[in-house]
């Protein structure tokens, strides 16, 4: 057996840490090649051969990093948050700026930037650094809120020049940050080559965000806010979303999403092409009334979802290029995902890419240079002990610093937006917008309109003139949208700014509704809904309707992760309806060849006139079928979401059954209700079914109707927790560092763990299979969630770190009862709890005196004790591989 001294050991383990590759060397005689997947420590564990990663930074500099930016000179700008998820304590985060002045991968200057709190958004844009985070009262303690707001370094020392100026205040519902912290929250931000700022908002959604013109907005959970970089024009672009944490966006203002799970409650992890003003369900409409969403591009069992960044840059090589690329922290993984144009939106193929331990978020700079920060195991609440940053580069690629814009000319910059880095052509547009427009308009018109640029280059101008010219600049826009080959991102620039649209012809966009392409026809429908005018109500209406729009069948779970191009056109027509109140022409159009369309609109018109015209059309018509669609939609207006108020949250298992959360009627409820009457009374059996089937899917609660579903039943399961507990074998006899070295080592059988699965108890507090009664943590998907280690030391000892929504509740009700268990189902006015023997309870809210998350977890300690190394090997190694 060869036998090496310590020293040359070290020897070995220095030179394997710095060299990129391998290491060829020779010990008494013999010759060895050490192979790396990574080229440092902490790395990547594995990437293409294509790239080469270097160990950028590491906890030392980095502890828990939430997100970054690069600015495009290549300074790093990494948001440490020690408070996590689920911490409270303030005082505890910042932004850091990391310098590598030679280019050889590792840094050499850092700074702190700013001190922020759960820092959970960066951009980097000329002297401007802007920071979404969250808030705190200083006297207190406790969080207000969730904040965008920007610092600024005028001198270029890396540090902050003074108190951030806030753009967005109140951009996340702070009782649910006080209550949970920022796991849920608002998180990711990115410019797209509009200038605007994109900002993805999780599930706690927010109730009065305000901005700096005084627009205020309340969003009722997830999904895509955008504002401009002075804080004002604050609107929704996208809603219907669970926990996005990031957006990527392409040169044409394609956006992209990756999801997260809810836990077992049915909505995974999710690719999604975000349509401005489209609706995508979550979490009322994407079970039982899928029809009425854009659903996503594809399905991808568990995970977490996390930063996300369009690769566009021609120094990479192009099977990397020209993609999205979306980092996922449950999974350890950054993914590409190949976007192909498919009608109005795309098909997609997932490829595993660079895995990275507990990623969090993607840049690159103007010169290709990537960065990927990676969580690393730092807990729900944070750690100074865990994280670190990793530059990527192609191997075949050359530095070349790019120039500070500042110091450029018109005509440098001129340049620069012909580049193919998108990262060098927006900032060479930041830079263009800063400079008086004189100056700058001509040139930058000259570039939109020269048909032999390539596409990016002439979006980068149009967008970029856009901006400049505001109001003055339209017409030219409208000439140039005679140009088939740019028409989609002209027609999207005009209306882009509803500010300017005064003086934009409504028939511009009628005409594009009858374009041959559907991306052009779909930016025209978003159009009119922009420029408000209820005159295009009637060509809306025309909006073919397709086949698969019909609703999922009593009891069934509706397609909402399979893509369906064709529904696309005529939700967003519906949207824009909607939008424009089009009332009037929607109830004129009942009964006619476009009366699919017109009643699909109606439903989300909460409208005494609408109202109204509905049974006046029901009274007129002779038709069977339209007589049911009418009764339908007027059972869909019976109730209205209430108004959010940012005093209740939906947790991590919501009631899905929709089509509202927390309803309430309204002033035509009475109206409907008689109607529903009439026509239930004059029923036979066959007909009154219908009305029972009516009553439970839309939930009205007429009780003379019947239909209401049933909400959970009791599952038997006769286990002896204290019995397991108590029987000690191998585990319960070793320290939990002991086994927890032996599980490294021994691979376990799954089959084996399968049946320890239910013989250990697991069975009382989890379900497998999504068929399955919900029951406390859903453990179908925890592969994808946790590693091996994870899901160890969560047997071990399960109140060291609860998961996000896996926490015990106790509740005092009335009548003097208590309740102690897993919420497996909540609503506004109900929620389902099962305790650890398996009763299961539904308590009615309004019953509810006090509810506390308990600190300790449900399941108790020591239930592996009974158990030799390799049976609990085994179990790890089953509960791993449930990753659907």
């Amino acid at each position: 057996m060869l036998k090496i001294t310590l020293s040359l050991f070290s020897v070995l383990l220095f030179l394997f840490w710095f060299n990129p590759l391998q290491i060829d060397t020779t010990v008494n005689g013999d010759k060895y090649v050490m192979s790396s997947k990574a080229d440092s420590l902490p790395n990547a564990a594995s990437y293409p051969a294509e790239l080469k990663l270097t160990h950028f930074a590491g906890s030392a500099l980095t502890p828990s990093p939430s997100c970054l930016a690069v600015a495009a000179t290549g300074e790093v700008y990494v948001g440490i948050d020690m408070i996590g998820s689920l911490g409270k304590e303030i005082g505890k985060g910042k932004i850091v700026r990391l310098v590598d002045t030679d280019n050889d991968g590792k840094v050499d200057k850092n700074t702190v930037f700013a001190i922020v709190d759960n820092p959970r958004g960066i951009i980097a844009n000329r002297d401007q650094v802007f920071v979404l985070h969250t808030t705190f009262s200083k006297e207190t303690g406790i969080a207000t809120g969730m904040d965008l707001v920007v610092f600024e370094d005028k001198d270029g020392d890396g540090i902050a020049d003074g108190p951030s100026k806030p753009l967005i205040q109140n951009i996340s519902s702070p009782k649910f940050i006080q209550t949970r912290g920022t796991d849920h929250a608002t998180n990711g931000i990115r410019m797209g080559i509009d200038g605007w700022i994109y900002i993805a908002v999780g599930d706690f959604g927010f109730h009065g965000a305000v901005d700096r013109s005084g627009t205020k907005l309340t969003m009722l959970g997830g999904g895509i806010v955008r504002v401009r970089p002075d804080g004002t024009e604050m609107e929704i672009y996208t809603h219907g979303m669970r926990n996005i944490y990031d957006v990527a966006i392409d040169p044409y203002m394609n956006i992209f999403t990756r999801g997260n799970t809810n836990d077992g409650g049915g909505w995974n992890i999710r690719f999604s092409n975000q349509i401005q003003s489209g609706e995508y369900g979550y979490p009322v409409l994407f079970q039982h009334f899928t029809e009425e969403i854009i659903p996503a591009l594809v399905d991808l069992g568990g995970g977490s979802g996390t930063g996300a960044l369009f690769m566009d840059d021609d120094t990479w090589p192009a099977k990397y290029n020209n993609v999205p690329m979306m980092a996922d922290w449950g999974r350890n993984q950054l993914y590409i995902h190949r976007v192909k144009a498919d009608g109005p939106s795309f098909t997609q193929q997932e490829e595993d890419f660079i895995k990275l331990s507990q990623i969090t978020d993607i840049d690159v700079d103007a010169s290709g240079r990537a960065y990927l920060s990676a969580w690393d195991g730092a807990g729900y609440s944070g750690s100074d002990a865990k994280g670190f940053v990793v530059r990527a580069v192609p191997q075949q690629w050359t530095y070349k610093a790019f120039a500070d814009v500042k110091k450029a000319s018109v005509k440098q910059l001129i340049t620069v937006l012909k580049s193919g880095s998108g990262v060098a052509r927006l900032a060479a547009q930041q830079e263009l917008l800063n400079r008086p427009a004189k100056s700058t308009t001509a040139a930058v018109w000259k570039l939109a309109a020269d048909k032999k640029l390539p596409l990016y280059t002439r979006s980068a101008g149009i967008f970029t003139y856009a901006q400049l010219a505001g109001e003055s600049g339209i017409a030219n826009l409208i000439k140039l949208s005679e140009d088939e080959a740019v028409r989609e991102l002209t027609l999207r620039a005009i209306t882009d700014r509803k500010a300017f649209t005064k003086n934009v012809p409504t028939e511009l966009y009628l005409k594009a509704l009858n374009d041959p392409s559907p991306r052009v026809r779909l930016i025209a429908e978003i159009g009119l809904g922009r420029l408000g005018r209820v005159e295009a109500a009637q060509a809306l209406l025309q909006t073919k309707v397709p086949a698969s729009f019909v609703a999922p069948a009593k009891g069934v779970e509706g397609p909402h992760a399979t893509p369906n191009q064709a529904i696309i056109l005529p939700h967003i027509a519906v949207r824009s309806l909607v939008s424009l109140n089009a009332v009037d022409a929607c109830v004129a159009a009942i009964g006619t060849e476009n009366s699919t369309i017109a009643l699909w609109a109606l439903r989300y018109m909460h409208d005494d006139k609408a109202v109204k015209g509905l049974i006046a059309a029901y009274d007129k018509a002779t038709d069977a079928k339209l007589k049911s669609e009418i009764l339908n939609t007027l059972s869909r207006l019976y109730k209205k979401e209430a108004d959010y108020d940012g005093s209740w949250w939906w947790s991590t298992r919501p009631d899905t059954h929709g089509p509202y959360y927390k309803a309430i009627t309204w002033e035509s409820s009475a109206a409907i209700k008689d109607i529903l009457t009439r026509e239930f009374n004059k029923a036979d059996a066959a007909g009154k079914q219908f009305f029972a089937d009516l009553n439970a899917k839309h939930r009205m609660d007429i009780t003379e109707f019947g239909g209401d579903e049933v909400l959970a039943v009791k599952e038997e399961v006769k286990v002896d927790l204290e019995k397991i507990r108590n029987k000690k074998g191998q585990v319960g006899e070793s320290s939990i560092e002991d086994v927890m070295l032996a599980m490294a080592k021994i691979p376990g059988n799954a089959a084996l763990g399968k049946e320890l699965f239910t013989q250990q108890g697991c069975i009382a507090c989890h379900s497998i299979s999504k068929g399955e009664a919900m029951k406390g943590p859903f453990m179908g998907q925890i592969g994808s969630i946790m590693n091996r280690e994870q899901i160890a030391e969560s047997i071990l000892k399960p109140n060291a770190s609860i998961s996000q929504g896996f926490a015990s509740v106790l509740i005092n009700a009335k009548g003097d009862k208590s309740y102690m268990g897993f919420v497996t189902s909540e609503s506004a006015d109900r929620l389902v709890l099962r305790d650890i023997t398996g009763q299961v309870y539904t308590i009615k809210t309004k019953d509810i005196i006090s509810r506390q998350e308990l600190e300790d977890s449900m399941m108790p300690s020591g239930l592996a004790n009974s158990l030799s190394y390799e049976e609990l090997a085994s179990l790890i190694t089953f509960l791993y591989e449930q990753k659907k």
